[in-house]
This record gives structure tokens, C-alpha cells and sequence, in this order.
């Protein structure tokens, strides 16, 4: 028979990770506060549970994919939580929530006699749905061992140590050099855009050249020069990483000059466009003080 496994948190990012559990032949139960996110796994022929403790009483393994630490938190630990299940053995954390969040929630589930393995995902959406996420597993090897075949079909599993919370500092640093990459894209395409460039030509002379990244390979084609601020991740949830990682740096003194500049840039991007608002949109930012407008066809 099929392994049985739990997910909390079928969203953006979690609603394609568990249609590829289904897709690989494992069984699910589901849970989320969003009713309208379960319905197209529910028709694929997971089950569904009421709460988070009931489906901590049905399964063993339970993945979670959730947008903040303090849900988290809630989530993990709460009252009705998954340390008040009756059967749950194993929680995997797909979700950023900063390594001593991750640390504190790891010893709170041991008292309960359940591991955690801390394992954020990278690649976005798109990942997601195609199965190529990079996962920073955290955990006892031996676990890591156990659940690859799981997290390797979400994309490439990494073992990043054993200590919860290694593999959401990982998480940090990748999602710093992420957000700084598309903060000083915008910048200096708009600069290009104010001296009358081409921004499709800039693009397509940086990605020849030593300045590409993400964001000029994959952001601005798809979601800036298009207008179409889409590409599928919260100015919010951005914001909350590099803060994440800044606070991160600080706690191990380390210092972080650019990574100060970039949380101000992404600081005043979620105040202005809003938390929700596509993080794309981080370049309308630059654009209103330019008086310029970065599109094909400029």
C-alpha cells in the first residue's frame, strides 16, 4: 500500500508540492484554513481532515508549507497543534521561518516524541509545479535517508546538517542573494531606461554577459517588461527574508552592508506596494523616482 503522508498548507507553493505527492502514488490527507485551496486536491482524491490535529492523528509524516513563522509556530506547537496529534512521528517544514524559530519548534515536538527536519524550498512557484525546488534538509541523517525519496519529488534534496535551523540559515542566504539580485536589477535597468536604452536589449546584453541573475533571466522577461507583475511571490514574503536573514546576521555578528541596503529597499516596497502585491513590482519603486517606465518598447 501507498505511504500515507499529511500536508498543511496547499497555497501557492504547497498546493503544486502535494498534486506531485498525489502524482507519485503517495496517499494524502490535507489540511487548510483556505477551503477554495483544497478543492482541486480533494478532486485528485485526497483527504481531507478538519484540523491539524486530526490529521495529526491520521498520519505519520506531516509536511507543512505555511507563509510565516508564527503560523508556523501555531501550527507545530499550538494548542490543537500537531504536538497534540495522536500518531504523527515525523514534521517537515517546507516553509522560511529563520533558524531559531525552527530550533525552538524542533524542541518543543521532541518533548512530544516527534522529530523535525527543518527543510526550506527555493525555485518558486514554477519550481514547485515542475518538480525542480532545490530542499535544504536539516535533521539526523539517518531521517534524511528515510525521506528523500519524498522531498526528491518536490526537486533536488540537499543535506544540509544535522542541527535544526541549518537549513533555514540556508534558506536566508540564498533568499538574500535572490532579493538583492532583483533590488539592483531594477536599479540599474532603470538607470538604462532613464538614458534611453532599450530595457529588452539591456536584458539581453546582461544575460550574454557577467551582470546576469535571476532576475534579469527569469523576473524581468516573464513579469516586468511584460507588465504584468505576476511572477508569484509576495513583496511581504520577500520582505520577511531578508529580515529574517538580517536578524540572523546580527544574532552572529555578522556584518551585512549591502543585505542592510537591500531590507531598506525592500523595507519601503512592501510599505508602498503592499505585502501582497506581487514582489515584482519592487521595480515601480525606482520607476515613480526616475520617471521612467521599464516595458518593451521603450
Amino acid at each position: 500500500m501507498a505511504e500515507h503522508l499529511g500536508f498543511i498548507g496547499v497555497g501557492r507553493m504547497g498546493g503544486p508540492m502535494a498534486s506531485r505527492l498525489i502524482d507519485a502514488g503517495y496517499r494524502l490527507t490535507i489540511y487548510d484554513t483556505n477551503a477554495a485551496a483544497i478543492v482541486p486536491l480533494a478532486a485528485r482524491g485526497a483527504k481531507t481532515a478538519g484540523s491539524v490535529r486530526e490529521l495529526a492523528s491520521e498520519v505519520e509524516t506531516v509536511l507543512v508549507s505555511l507563509p510565516t513563522p508564527d503560523i508556523v509556530r501555531a501550527v507545530a506547537l499550538g494548542e490543537s497543534g500537531i504536538a497534540s496529534g495522536g500518531r504523527v512521528k515525523t514534521f517537515v517544514d517546507l516553509s522560511t521561518t529563520g533558524p531559531r524559530v525552527a530550533a525552538e519548534i524542533a524542541e518543543g515536538l521532541q518533548k512530544k516524541g516527534i522529530a523535525a527536519v527543518d527543510s526550506p524550498v527555493s525555485g518558486g512557484v514554477g519550481g514547485a509545479v515542475k518538480g525542480t525546488l532545490a530542499v535544504m534538509a536539516a535533521c539526523p541523517h539517518p531521517l534524511f535517508e528515510k525521506l528523500e525519496p519524498v522531498l526528491r519529488v518536490f526537486g533536488k534534496p540537499f543535506y544540509i546538517g544535522a542541527k535544526p535551523g541549518m537549513g533555514q540559515t540556508m534558506k536566508l542566504a540564498n533568499n538574500l542573494l535572490s532579493a538583492t539580485a532583483m533590488a539592483i536589477s531594477c536599479e540599474a535597468i532603470v538607470m538604462g531606461v532613464k538614458a534611453g536604452l532599450d530595457p529588452q536589449t539591456m536584458i539581453d546584453v546582461i544575460n550574454a554577459g557577467s551582470g546576469r541573475n535571476t532576475a534579469t533571466q527569469d523576473k524581468f522577461p516573464k513579469a516586468v517588461l511584460t507588465r504584468s507583475f505576476d511572477y508569484g511571490f509576495a513583496t511581504g514574503l520577500m520582505y520577511k527574508d531578508v529580515r529574517l536573514c538580517l536578524e540572523e546576521a546580527e544574532a552572529l555578528q555578522v556584518p551585512m552592508w549591502v543585505g542592510s541596503a537591500v531590507r531598506q529597499l525592500w523595507q519601503f516596497a512592501n510599505a508602498a506596494n503592499g505585502p501582497t502585491s506581487d514582489f515584482t513590482n519592487i521595480v515601480r519603486c525606482i520607476e515613480e523616482w526616475a520617471g521612467v517606465e521599464v516595458k518593451r518598447g521603450n
